[in-house]
């Protein structure tokens, strides 16, 4: 009984804290007089009633936490915060369903960023704030989850987290405890955060269009204030800007911190992730660029570049921006795009998918079979720079991608069950697993998901959670023997 009072307990200071957040869209509300305001003010009581009502009832409870009681913490809030999160939504827009309105919180709390919303633009200030600021807290929280929460959970700890970002991250770079680490990180990410909002003001963005866009940007989110996304402004210099703080946002934060306090570039060159990244994707940029403008697709390469660059970042880096209707571009192209989306962004970023480090301990365990296959009696570890990769960290890994596999090709089969195209139904799924946003076809970024059935948008609601808590966190909660003593 204890397990269950003390998971409603911490689930209702999370309620609280939630309420907080929509609190500052009710006063932005009634600063802006833009019609929202009872939406922001029932929804913020609703939310801060039920939440106080799950927490102040259970102080007294033991806060010891167990395993299977933080996955399930983990799984819980995740899939149910977004339920609250749907009530300014319901109460302004009573002709959308709450299936509808959760798929938009989800995907906000996921940092997707797909949409069913139409007419965004026409939008009271106070609404696109809100979805802007899921993005932004969640981006945060992705950061806090794997730093903070998943040590609790036995899954890893700081050792994992370091051995993840090898190289660049030493035992005396980062600060000892868990809980500074947390504070390290989200004092760069909010400075980052900063640095983007006065970047694109610069740019030629309003303030407003600045905040949700650097929200978005930095928690690799990807929504916006407008139907046409980023194509809206039509500005070199917009779409420089936020490539930039994408990038940054892809990158191991631990990285960025390292990097700050020293004042070097010289942590960026050391870790072989942000390498890898970096090296994989701004080739692609110049790939691509070549393909569209050897297409016909663009009347000269650097136009090309220009939009290959943008677009190819927006979706490798899982954050689902668009300057273009990539849909219409060489297959070739949008589905690379969305290959880069499963395999590039850093751990201990805000972005999506399996991870660049994994991608790299499966390419170097691989090579490393064929070397033993060849020499059969040598005895040579995994290294990644200067560390050895435990059995226990591989083995994990190769779990994860499979899982990750199995989870995709079942929930494409799922969407090709209900009707959909192939095509659609691929990228829809690799889109939301991923969290990166658009997908092609009839989800591609000309249109939206709004066209989805209740079904096909409960499943794409799978995928994005899924996704966003990395598998093993809630299909762990599916195995039998992981509840017993």
């Amino acid at each position: 009984m204890n397990v269950i009072f003390t998971i409603i307990h911490i689930f209702g200071l999370v309620t609280i804290g939630f309420s907080a957040l929509m609190a500052t869209c009710l006063m932005t509300s009634l600063i802006s007089h833009d019609g929202a305001t009872i939406a922001f003010f029932e929804g913020t009581g609703i939310t801060l009633l039920l939440g106080a009502l799950m927490f102040f009832p259970t102080l007294r409870t033991p806060k010891k936490v167990s395993r299977q009681t933080s996955f399930l913490l983990v799984s819980m809030t995740w899939s149910l915060i977004p339920a609250f999160c749907t009530l300014p939504l319901i109460i302004y827009m009573p002709e959308i369903s709450f299936l509808d309105a959760y798929f938009e919180t989800v995907s906000g709390v996921t940092t997707t960023g797909a949409t069913i919303l139409s007419g965004v633009d026409h939008l009271p200030m106070s609404i696109n704030l809100w979805r802007h600021e899921l993005n932004w807290i969640a981006g945060m929280g992705i950061i806090i989850f794997a730093v903070a929460i998943l040590p609790m959970l036995g899954i890893g700890g700081m050792q994992l987290f370091k051995a993840e970002t090898p190289g660049a991250v030493k035992e005396s770079d980062l600060p000892p405890r868990i809980a500074q680490t947390a504070k390290a990180l989200w004092m760069v990410y909010a400075g980052y955060t900063l640095a983007c909002i006065v970047a694109l003001k610069l740019a030629g963005m309003s303030w407003f269009d600045a905040v949700c866009h650097a929200f978005a940007a930095m928690s690799l989110g990807g929504f916006s204030t407008h139907d046409n996304n980023v194509g809206f402004f039509n500005s070199l210099s917009i779409e420089m800007v936020l490539t930039v703080f994408q990038l940054l946002a892809a990158i191991n934060f631990a990285t960025h911190f390292i990097a700050i306090r020293k004042r070097s570039l010289k942590p960026y060159a050391v870790d072989m992730e942000a390498r890898g990244f970096l090296l994989l994707v701004l080739g692609s940029c110049a790939a691509t660029a070549a393909v569209l403008w050897q297409k016909g697709t663009y009347p000269d390469y650097f136009t090309a570049l220009r939009h290959a660059t943008f677009n190819l970042v927006t979706i490798a880096t899982d954050c689902g921006f668009a300057s273009q209707d990539f849909n219409q571009w060489p297959i070739f192209v949008p589905m690379w795009m969305l290959f880069l989306s499963c395999i590039s962004a850093s751990s201990g970023s805000t972005g999506g998918g399996i991870r660049m480090i994994r991608t790299i301990i499966l390419l170097k365990q691989s090579r490393l079979e064929l070397y033993k296959f060849i020499h059969p009696s040598s005895i040579k570890p995994l290294k990644i720079g200067d560390n050895i990769v435990n059995t226990q960290i591989i083995t994990s890994v190769t779990g994860f991608i499979f899982l990750y596999f199995i989870c995709i090709v079942i929930l494409v089969f799922l969407l090709l069950l209900s009707g959909l195209d192939f095509t659609t139904a691929f990228s829809a799924i690799i889109a939301c697993f991923n969290n990166a946003g658009p997908g092609l076809n009839q989800v591609g970024p000309a249109t939206n998901y709004a066209s989805l059935t209740d079904f096909q948008t409960s499943v794409c609601i799978i995928a994005m959670l899924l996704g966003r808590v990395q598998i093993f966190s809630m299909i762990i909660l599916f195995v039998p023997e992981f509840w017993k003593k």
